[in-house]
């Protein structure tokens, strides 16, 4: 996370961010705040672990995400839903000026996901990579509320 030059979470955004991108990224770091957790995942992270995790439960992480499913360390998952549920009613209904924050790309893929298209059917229809559509979502996601 705090890496010199370049922190993690921006190195993350910038990795899953390039056109045609395949490349997953697991977070290892020692830093167990909720607020990097959050920004990991909105840049495109797969998976956040933290550095005290054993050889096996990292060699598991590595595989889960590079299957193309996610992770997170427990005990954030474990801090994660006691906040959601603390936090969570009737969804939020998208306001018009949030929409406006959205770029054409984004606008076009949440079309898509309102015509209930999955990533892949997304992908392969705007010829893009499917983690490349994840990043959009979740940036539209993070835009909308």
């Amino acid at each position: 996370i705090r890496m010199p030059e370049l922190g993690g979470i921006e190195a993350t955004r910038r990795i899953t961010a390039r056109e045609g991108s395949t490349v997953k990224v697991l977070v290892l770091t020692t830093f167990d705040l909720d607020e990097y957790v959050y920004e990991a995942l909105r840049a495109g992270a797969s998976g956040f672990l933290l550095k005290d995790a054993s050889a096996d439960e990292l060699a598991h992480a590595v595989r889960v995400v590079a299957a193309g499913d996610a992770l997170l360390s427990p005990n954030i998952t474990k801090r994660l839903i006691v906040e959601f549920s603390r936090t969570a009613g009737a969804p939020r209904a998208p306001l018009k000026e949030r929409i406006g924050d959205l770029t054409e790309r984004e606008t076009e893929v949440l079309s898509l996901i309102a015509g209930g298209m999955s990533n892949a059917e997304i992908a392969g229809q705007l010829i893009l990579a499917e983690q490349t559509v994840k990043t959009h979502v979740g940036r539209i996601l993070v835009k909308l509320g």
